[in-house]
């Protein structure tokens, strides 16, 4: 059964014919304003397991740095996706559709998180990016 997911006025749907690989929420300030949110909630998915449904002409891109971008949906700004070298990398957690069965695995950045947000006791976390041999 694959995974289904839409932006917050169902114009853009996809489906991933796989599973969500490697969950994580972001702190930085880059992702609290890409994600309108305290974090980011991602999860990678192979690009060959992902398609685009309905609505992909209504995708707005944005490339964040040489490569690495996101897309969203020009009707009503819900970011959808992460974009590498033109193709979908990663997903966002908030626009899946039912039960994903997948947990945030870590926590980035928190050391450069909003000040008015509290961290759970007992979940992986990371000052910065995840170290190279964690």
């Amino acid at each position: 059964m694959p995974i289904t997911g839409e932006c917050f006025c169902g114009s853009i749907k996809y489906a991933i014919n796989g599973s969500l690989k490697d969950a994580r929420s972001c702190h930085c300030s880059r992702c609290r304003k890409a994600f309108s949110a305290q974090a980011s909630s991602y999860a990678l998915v192979e690009h060959d397991e992902f398609e685009w449904l309905q609505g992909a002409d209504l995708l707005t891109s944005y490339q964040s740095q040489p490569g690495f971008g996101l897309q969203f949906c020009s009707r009503c700004g819900s970011t959808l996706c992460g974009t590498f070298n033109g193709l979908v990398h990663g997903i966002t957690l908030g626009c899946i559709n039912g039960d994903p069965e997948v947990e945030i695995g870590y926590h980035l950045f928190v050391g450069s998180r909003a000040a008015w947000e509290v961290i759970p006791e007992g979940v992986t976390t990371y000052e910065e990016g995840v170290p190279e041999n964690a």
